[in-house]
């Protein structure tokens, strides 16, 4: 079994106890982080620096919802919430942290106001790698960097309030000046506990994977497949859901965070144990060719063609049929249940 310095090599681990605060203020000094965008990770990301007292701007579009918001948040215009061309100007590391979409279309107004040994930095690689797509070709006098936080915006906000970390990927695209450093230290800041190395190729592989598989698509696809068995096989909607929802996500996969699958297996019933483990491998041999095809089409380039061209009223409609799921309104019954009753010791 690999101890953890050998894993530390293997994967390029990078801990955060090798830059605490005060190394990644040293190596950011003289330097002012502008973020462009407001949306998860761009709220969390400079609320973060913000309350660590590192200068920190932000760009967005002026009276915007974004921009309602910031000032909601304590941000002030003109002193530190700026339009984007002049957040750019004044900002020495630009987060580029706008949707893809939206990357695209402001990438000429940023693009126009970096300057020389300027750090563009990035929590998502797609515009850089499918830049035939999105037109985002970064000068060469500019370093360009990634930090892609392992969770949601949300959740980075969350963990640096409570005290607790979050892991994330980092990666070098192009080294004009202390790219590394830079990197690291604005990684550490945001909150992490490590960071693992990748190239902008690999995050986006993994993570459009990841989203279509096991984080979102497949996870969706088979709770709702044993919700819809369980209910043709005479369940009733409360027992399907509880079997198939609120166990795994209230019970089962909380211990699984904590203390690993394995601890989790010699923890259950024998019943339990013969059956998870026979099942697991039918299940394994299934889904590894159908998560190949999903990696080869983001790989192919066929799934970026949908998000490049992709349909708002179609995306709206499917939205709006997840939402009337038997499964996900019964979902919201159980949990306004919760919310509105209280254990008393006997009954609800």
């Amino acid at each position: 079994m690999r101890n953890s310095s050998v894993i530390r090599s293997a994967y390029n681990l990078v801990k955060s106890s090798n830059y605490n605060t005060n190394v990644c203020r040293d190596i950011l000094r003289g330097q002012t982080v502008s973020v462009l965008g407001y949306g998860p990770q761009g709220m969390a990301q400079s609320m973060n620096l913000r309350d660590l007292n590192i200068p920190v701007n932000l760009g967005l579009r002026k009276d915007g919802e974004s921009w309602k918001k910031a000032t909601n948040d304590g941000w002030m215009p003109g002193h530190n919430l700026f339009e984007i061309d002049e957040a750019c100007n004044r900002g020495t590391i630009i987060k580029f942290l706008l949707s893809d979409s939206a990357q695209k279309s402001n990438w000429d107004t940023v693009k126009s106001n970096l300057n020389s040994n300027n750090t563009l930095y990035f929590s998502h690689g797609f515009g850089v790698h499918f830049n035939k797509y999105t037109n985002i070709i970064p000068p060469e006098d500019v370093n360009v960097i990634l930090v892609a936080p392992k969770c949601s915006g949300n959740t980075v906000r969350k963990h640096f309030l409570e005290n607790k970390g979050i892991n994330s990927s980092y990666a070098i695209y192009q080294d004009v000046n202390n790219a590394q450093e830079i990197c690291l230290a604005l990684g550490f800041l945001m909150g992490n506990n490590y960071l693992f190395e990748t190239t902008f190729e690999k995050e986006v592989l993994s993570d459009l994977t990841g989203e279509r598989c096991m984080l979102m698509g497949l996870i969706q696809g088979a709770f709702s497949a044993q919700y819809k068995v369980l209910r043709k096989n005479g369940h009733d909607p409360v027992e399907s859901y509880n079997e198939t929802v609120e166990e795994a996500l209230d019970s089962l996969y909380p211990l699984i965070k904590e203390k690993g699958m394995v601890w989790l297996y010699e923890n259950c019933s024998k019943t339990a144990q013969v059956g998870a483990l026979e099942w697991s491998k039918q299940f394994e041999e299934l889904l590894i060719p159908k998560i190949q095809e999903c990696y080869d089409s983001v790989k192919d380039e066929s799934e970026v063609k949908k998000i490049i061209n992709l349909d708002q009223e179609k995306l709206k409609q499917d939205l709006t049929e997840l939402k009337k799921q038997e499964l996900w309104q019964i979902h919201r019954e159980m949990n306004n249940l919760k919310n509105t009753n209280t254990w008393n010791g006997f009954l609800l």
